[in-house]
């Protein structure tokens, strides 16, 4: 979505990236304009967002001689509405996505001289699951050994980043995650596997900022690390950072740095989410399922424990909250008339969650 808002409005899209705080990263990768010479696309998945940054104009150079292609992809996945959207596209743009072999997507040899040709100033863009402060990636598997994903392409798409002149890495990382009520930084100081070692390092990008650590000292990357930190994180990594000398012994955070947290990045993006709204693409669910389901991930995040539980049945039941408005909400997880104990008290639980997660209207 913040693609397209680049290319549609750039005046909004500025605005947007400019009440972010954080480090921008690389002055080269910082452009705001329209995409004039347009781009191609090669993906191992080709996804709904994917096909909606083709369908506003984005994908329009052609990488393959004599032929209108724009994007190549393997895989395709998504919603149903990108399967119908697929299905009823005109040909005129149909003819501009290729379904390819992954091995043709992830691969730089066997047609080299061609996919040189194709990946002008390529940006391979990824995601994982954690990184260390010295650049490396962790993507597939955690620290005892156990498989959660497999690597699929990740690492082929690092290494052409290496390969190609021009080139640049993007892995993309949640700074925390949050599981039982337990929030833990995914920026460690060091991790027991990892899927792209740190000689590999290129650019980072967390909610906070980018940082670019391709070529840099450790010290350096140490501290760019540290700036798109979590700011519950960055003391005992500065600790872990001095202890192994990679920082000097007095290293102090920088004051903005300590401003890396969740309600930071709310308020920045607030006056700008009619433009960046949930379901950008549109959604299978109904308003009333959209509700429940930021009530119910909210609900689990915030019950996560017993104690958690008890003391938000308590302020549920103190709030008293009024069921009339949620009534639609109700009748959809069949609470409207509740026949036992545990459902008056998930009544409860779900119509202050429902209240805890309307912030009011989203500004136009």
């Amino acid at each position: 979505q913040s693609v397209r808002l680049r290319h549609a409005n750039k005046a909004e899209y500025q605005n947007a990236v400019r009440a972010l705080p954080g480090p921008a990263g690389p002055v080269e990768e910082g452009c705001e304009s329209p995409f004039i010479q347009g781009l191609y696309g090669c993906t191992e998945m080709f996804t709904q967002g994917m096909f909606e940054i083709l369908r506003a104009g984005i994908f329009t150079r052609r990488a393959h001689e004599g032929r209108d292609i724009t994007i190549d992809g393997g895989f395709y996945l998504g919603p149903q509405n990108f399967y119908r959207a697929l299905r009823e596209a005109p040909d005129d743009v149909l003819n501009l996505i290729n379904m390819t072999s992954v091995d043709d997507v992830n691969a730089l040899y066997g047609n080299e001289e061609v996919r040189r040709r194709e990946r002008v100033d390529a940006r391979f863009i990824n995601i994982a699951m954690k990184a260390t402060c010295l650049g490396a990636v962790t993507s597939d598997a955690l620290e005892d050994g156990r498989v959660v994903s497999g690597v699929g392409g990740q690492y082929n798409f690092v290494a052409q980043a290496h390969e190609l002149e021009g080139a640049r890495s993007i892995i993309l990382l949640k700074a925390v995650r949050e599981s039982k009520g337990k929030v833990e930084s995914n920026i460690v100081w060091n991790y027991g596997h990892v899927t792209v070692p740190r000689h590999l390092r290129d650019i980072i990008i967390t909610e906070y900022g980018v940082a670019d650590l391709r070529g840099q000292p450790d010290e350096e990357c140490v501290k760019r690390m540290l700036a798109i930190t979590d700011s519950r994180f960055q003391d005992e990594l500065v600790r872990e950072a001095i202890a192994a000398k990679k920082l000097a012994a007095d290293f102090k955070l920088p004051e903005a740095w300590k401003k890396n947290t969740p309600d930071a990045i709310d308020a920045a993006l607030r006056p700008h989410l009619g433009y960046l709204p949930t379901y950008p693409f549109g959604t299978e669910m109904d308003e009333v399922e959209q509700d429940l389901a930021l009530a119910l991930e909210h609900l689990q995040d915030h019950t996560a424990s017993f104690w958690q539980q008890a003391g938000y049945v308590a302020a549920a039941v103190a709030s008293g909250p009024d069921a009339e408005p949620w009534r639609p909400h109700l009748q959809r997880l069949q609470l409207e008339k509740p026949s036992s104990l545990p459902e008056r008290i998930w009544r409860v639980l779900v119509l202050k969650a429902l209240e805890d997660t309307q912030t009011g209207p989203v500004p136009s």
